[in-house]
C-alpha cells in the first residue's frame, strides 16, 4: 500500500495543503507548533474515521472555519483509490471511497491499515485499563470487521443493561425476563471478543518478545503481557447472574471483557513500577512493532507507519536498531516528523536512505530530497 496524495482544508492549523508522495520515506520537519503531527493525524483519520488525537470532530476545524476536508489518493494492489473524509458544523461526518459513501464506519476500518507510534504512547503503560484494551481492540478492529461489529453491539448493550439497572433501583422492582434479554446479547458479543483477544495474544506474545529482545539486543530482560479477564476461568452468562445483586446495589455491570486489563511486566513486576525509561520506550515501540508485524502477516499489506518525533524520544542505540529494520525493508511506506532537520538528516544517511523532506515554515512546504 502507497499513500500517493494528501489534501487538506481547514484540517487543524492548515487551511490548505497537497503534498505529493514519491519515495517511501517521508519527513516533515519543521518548529514544534508547526502542524508537523497534524499531518500524521490527516494520514490516521483516512484510516480510521476519525483523529489519533482528538476524538471531537468539531475540535479538528482549523480556527475560524465551519468544516474540514482530508483526501487521500492511495495505491493498493495495483489500483487506484480516493479516500475522502469530511465534516462540516450541525452536518454528519461523511467517508467517501472512490465516490461511494460508507453506510456504515465500521466498514471503513481496516481498509487502509496504519501503525502510529507517538509520544503520548506512554499513556498505555501509565493509565488505565481502559486504554490497553483500546490499543488491542483498534489492532483487532482492522483485522477482523466482526470482532468491531460485536464490540459495537457489546458497548450498546452495556449502556443499556446500565440504564436498566438504575431505572430497577429508582422504582424498586426488577424485570428478571428482562434483565436476562440484555445478559444473553451481552453475553454473546462479549464472549466472542473474549476468545479474539484470547487467540490473537497467543501469536502476538511471542512477536512482541522478539521485537523487544532485538532492540535491547544483549540486555537479558524477560518483558511479558499478561491477558487479565472475568472470563478467562467462567462463563458470562453465568458471572453476570453471579454478580446480579452487586450489579443491581451498584446500578452498573461490575464484570464482563470491558473490565479486561492487559498487565505489562518486566522481569515478572509492574513495567511502570520497575522500568526505566529506556525500558518502557523499547517496550513501547516493540508492542507496535508486533502490531505491524501482526497486520502485515494478516491482510498480506505493510501498513503505512507514522513515527511522531521518534528520534526525540529514543537514545542513538535504539534509533540504529530501529534504522536497522527501516534499512532491512521490514517496513513499506514511512512518515516521520522531526524539529531537528539536521538530526533527521544524519540519521537515515547513517543508515543509508534516500527520503522526502517536507519543511514547514510559516505554514508553506519546502521540498527537498535527501539522497545517499
Amino acid at each position: 500500500m502507497f499513500l500517493q496524495k494528501l489534501r487538506l482544508y481547514n484540517f487543524k492549523n492548515h487551511q490548505e495543503a497537497t503534498l505529493n508522495f514519491e519515495g517511501k520515506i517521508n519527513c516533515f520537519l519543521g518548529k514544534n507548533g508547526s502542524g508537523k503531527t497534524n499531518l500524521l493525524d490527516a494520514i490516521y483519520y483516512l484510516s480510521f474515521t476519525k483523529s489519533a488525537i482528538n476524538p471531537y470532530d468539531l475540535q479538528n476545524i482549523n480556527h475560524g472555519q465551519n468544516g474540514f476536508l482530508v483526501k487521500g489518493v492511495f495505491e493498493l494492489a495495483g489500483k487506484q483509490k480516493e479516500v475522502v473524509c469530511s465534516f462540516q458544523q450541525g452536518e454528519k461526518k461523511i467517508v467517501r471511497e472512490d465516490g461511494q459513501e460508507a453506510t456504515k464506519f465500521s466498514e471503513h476500518i481496516g481498509k487502509y491499515p496504519v501503525v502510529l507510534i507517538a509520544p503520548q504512547d506512554i499513556e498505555l503503560i501509565w493509565d488505565g485499563s481502559e486504554l490497553r484494551r483500546r490499543f488491542f481492540d483498534s489492532l483487532i478492529s482492522q483485522l477482523d470487521r466482526v470482532y468491531l461489529d460485536n464490540l459495537i453491539i457489546y458497548n450498546h448493550q452495556l449502556k443499556q443493561r446500565n440504564s436498566l439497572l438504575r431505572a430497577f433501583a429508582e422504582n424498586g422492582k426488577v424485570d428478571s425476563v428482562l434483565l436476562d434479554t440484555y445478559d444473553q446479547k451481552l453475553a454473546e458479543a462479549g464472549g466472542y471478543i473474549h476468545q479474539v483477544r484470547k487467540d490473537l495474544l497467543a501469536k502476538f506474545i511471542p512477536q512482541f518478545k522478539q521485537h523487544y529482545d532485538f532492540l535491547v539486543r544483549e540486555q537479558k530482560e524477560i518483558a511479558e503481557i499478561q491477558y487479565k479477564s472475568d472470563l478467562l476461568d467462567s462463563n458470562f452468562n453465568s458471572i453476570l447472574k453471579r454478580n446480579v445483586q452487586r450489579d443491581l446495589v451498584l446500578q452498573r455491570t461490575t464484570s464482563g471483557i470491558h473490565r479486561d486489563d492487559f498487565l505489562f511486566t518486566l522481569k515478572g513486576q509492574e513495567l511502570k513500577r520497575v522500568g526505566s525509561q529506556g525500558q518502557q520506550k523499547s517496550f513501547l515501540i516493540a508492542l507496535k512493532l508486533a502490531e505491524f508485524q501482526t497486520i502485515s502477516e494478516k491482510k498480506a499489506i505493510k501498513p503505512l507507519l507514522l513515527l511522531d518525533d521518534i528520534f526525540d524520544k529514543l537514545d542513538d542505540f535504539r534509533i540504529h536498531q530501529l534504522m536497522q529494520l527501516v534499512s532491512q525493508g521490514t517496513f513499506g511506506q514511512m512518515f516521520i516528523t522531526d524539529a531537528r532537520k539536521g538530526r533527521s538528516e544524519q540519521i537515515l544517511k547513517e543508515a543509508g536512505m534516500n527520503a522526502r523532506l517536507f519543511v514547514l515554515e510559516n505554514s508553506t512546504f519546502k521540498e527537498e530530497w535527501l539522497k545517499t
